[in-house]
């Protein structure tokens, strides 16, 4: 079970699901980039990842940083996926599950929230 799709549209619908962001939210996000990769080197498994500090951990200290990073792992998703729609759907499922961890939110809520 896997679907191959382009590096751009890949990139596309990784860029439609940040578009269905609400703008409120959106415009809450501060320091942090979207990318895409194949996989992690060490989890190859893995659909997405933040690295960073969330925002309800950040206080008058934090200054200077290097942007927070929201990866999404093309490969490990298509594998996931055996249809178009099923990617479209878990690249967006993995887009705001990563967003979410740069709001604080913890893994084990995202899953009882059927963001898992």
């Amino acid at each position: 079970m896997s679907i191959d799709v382009t590096e751009s549209r890949f990139e596309a619908l990784v860029d439609d699901a940040l578009d269905s962001v609400p703008d409120a939210l959106f415009s809450a996000m501060d320091n942090v980039v979207v990318l895409v990769a194949d996989r992690h080197p060490d989890e190859p498994g893995l659909l997405g990842l933040y690295e960073g500090v969330a925002l309800t951990e950040r206080d008058t200290t934090y200054s200077g940083f290097l942007p927070d990073t929201i990866t999404i792992y093309r490969g490990a998703l298509c594998e996931f996926c055996s249809t178009e729609e099923q990617l479209v759907h878990e690249v967006a499922v993995t887009v705001i599950h990563e967003i979410a961890h740069h709001f604080g939110i913890e893994e084990h809520t995202l899953h009882a929230l059927g963001w898992g």
